[in-house]
C-alpha cells in the first residue's frame, strides 16, 4: 500500500532543516509494504518524495562512522516496529555546512539544524524515520560524538538559545535563507543525563513547518531528535517517545 503525503515544500526549507530529514521526509512519504516473506532492507528504503521536494538520493548508502561505538548506537531497520528506518547521505543538492544565525543568541539554535548538532562534535551518524502508525510523520535522528565537557555546553547553550529567542530568528546557509518563529520550550520526557526541548515554525519560501526538537546527553554524546509532518505541515508534530527511548537505549548499549 503507498500512501503519498501531500507537502510542497522548496528546496530551500529543507536545506534549513537536518540534512538527512530527507531521508525520513521519503520513508514516511510513501510506504510500500514488503512482499510476503521478504523482509525490508536492514538499512531503510527510500520511498517516492513529497511532490515539489528534493527526494533522497536511490540506493546511496550511509557511510560507516570510524567511531565503532558511535555506529553501534545508530538506530536500524528492525529497531522500531512501525516505522521505516533509512540510513541513506544527504540530498547532494542540498547545501552543507552550518546555518549562521542573524542573532548571536541564537546560534545554538541554528547550529542545531546543521550537517551536525554543533561545530564541536567530533563525528555524528545520522538516521531518517518514517512512521507507518501516523501518516506523514518524518523524524531525523542523529548521534554525535563530543569531548564530555564540550557535550554539556551543547544542552546548557541549547537551554540559554531556547529562552532567548522566543520571537525567533533567520538561519542563512549557502547564501539560502529561512526564518524560524515562535521558539518555545516544551516538556518532553527523556531518560539521558540532560535534555532540551523545544517547539518552532521554519518558513522558507512562503512554506511554513511545525518543527519539534529533541537534544539529549548521554555522557559524551548528543542525540538530536528532530520531527515534522509532512503530509500536514501546519499541524503540530512530536518526536515520538518510543523513538527517542530506542535511540538512547541504543547509546547506552553501545557503551
Amino acid at each position: 500500500m503507498r500512501i503519498t503525503a501531500r507537502f510542497k515544500a522548496p528546496a530551500t526549507m529543507f536545506a534549513l532543516l537536518p540534512a538527512l530529514l530527507l531521508g525520513a521526509v521519503g520513508c514516511s512519504s510513501g510506504t510500500d509494504a514488503s512482499p510476503p516473506g521478504k523482509s525490508p532492507d536492514p538499512k531503510g528504503s527510500a520511498a517516492a518524495s513529497p511532490s515539489g521536494a528534493p527526494g533522497p538520493a536511490a540506493a546511496s548508502p550511509a557511510p560507516k562512522a570510524k567511531d565503532a561505538r558511535l555506529e553501534r548506537s545508530a538506530l536500524e531497520q528492525g529497531d522500531l516496529p512501525g516505522y521505516q528506518v533509512s540510513a541513506q547521505g544527504k540530498n547532494p543538492g542540498a547545501p552543507a555546512g552550518q546555518p549562521q544565525a542573524d542573532k548571536k543568541a541564537c546560534q545554538p539554535l541554528a547550529d542545531i539544524m546543521g550537517d551536525k548538532p554543533d561545530p564541536a562534535a567530533h563525528e555524528t551518524v545520522n538516521r531518517g524515520i518514517g512512521s507507518q502508525k501516523q501518516v506523514g510523520l518524518a523524524v531525523s535522528a542523529s548521534v554525535s560524538s563530543y569531548d564530555e565537557s564540550d557535550a554539556k555546553k551543547v544542552v546548557s547553550r541549547l537551554r540559554e538559545a531556547v529562552a532567548a529567542c522566543g520571537s525567533g530568528f533567520t538561519a542563512t546557509v549557502q547564501k539560502q535563507t529561512g526564518s524560524y518563529r515562535d521558539v518555545k520550550a516544551v516538556p518532553f520526557k527523556a531518560a539521558g543525563d540532560e535534555s532540551v526541548s523545544w517547539t518552532t515554525t521554519a518558513s522558507a519560501q512562503g512554506v511554513s513547518a511545525q518543527v519539534h526538537l529533541v537534544v539529549v546527553r548521554e555522557g559524551s554524546s548528543i542525540v538530536r531528535l528532530m520531527a515534522l509532518n509532512v503530509a500536514a505541515a501546519g499541524q503540530k508534530a512530536a518526536v515520538p517517545q518510543e523513538v527517542a527511548d530506542k535511540q538512547l537505549e541504543k547509546v547506552r548499549k553501545a557503551g
